[in-house]
């Protein structure tokens, strides 16, 4: 399916491709399993072997991925809250719990969310959590921000080095993906056994 897109989208002229590409990498941060940086990429070949510049289609779909994650922010931010503190969400994250993000976000938010945006998955997470735990705009959509526009870069790069090369672009961002993916699942289990140890302890200094 992903090779009859990807073919979809290298036979659409150049204003078509541009829109899907940005399209892509805003609904990255919605549904993370969007292929957006193996479209970059793509993008950024098809940019060089038509003349056209990669940096500007780069900072296109950098800034339509700022967007989206900036909106998920302000939205966490005005009314995640509320919902985390009822349902299942409650079940899943206790009072206790979302304490502890706010204390580990007020110590290590801004360097957290700069390490975790490039992290497959973990990437679309981590500024409407820093939302919801009421971190400013500053300290979370900034550092968001550098490390979304060093990654774009990365992929750029990777999209014009390549030449004619494409498969081998293509085989590179999966494999550097699938390490990343690793990564992102260690990480996540790492935190979610810190709030486990977390709610232990509290329990334990309560009863």
């Amino acid at each position: 399916m992903l090779d009859r897109f990807l073919d979809w989208l290298v036979a659409l002229p150049t204003v078509p491709a541009v829109l899907v590409l940005m399209a892509l990498s805003s609904l990255e941060n919605v549904f993370p399993p969007v292929p957006a940086d193996v479209a970059v990429v793509l993008g950024a070949f098809l940019a060089r072997r038509a003349g056209h510049s990669a940096a500007l289609i780069g900072a296109l779909c950098w800034a339509a991925n700022m967007a989206s994650s900036a909106g998920l922010y302000f939205y966490a931010r005005a009314r995640g809250r509320a919902w985390l503190e009822s349902g299942w969400a409650a079940r899943l994250l206790p009072p206790e719990a979302v304490r502890s993000l706010e204390s580990a976000y007020a110590r290590h938010g801004v360097l957290g969310i700069f390490l975790s945006r490039f992290l497959p998955g973990v990437r679309a997470a981590v500024t409407p959590f820093a939302g919801v735990v009421g971190m400013s705009p500053w300290r979370a959509l900034v550092p968001a921000g550098i490390a979304s526009a060093l990654w774009y870069a990365v992929l750029i790069l990777i999209g014009t080095a390549v030449g004619a090369n494409w498969e081998s672009a293509r085989r590179f961002v999966d494999d550097l993906n699938r390490v990343l993916g690793i990564v992102a699942v260690v990480v996540t289990l790492a935190g979610l056994w810190w709030l486990w140890k977390r709610r232990r302890a509290k329990a334990s200094t309560s009863s």
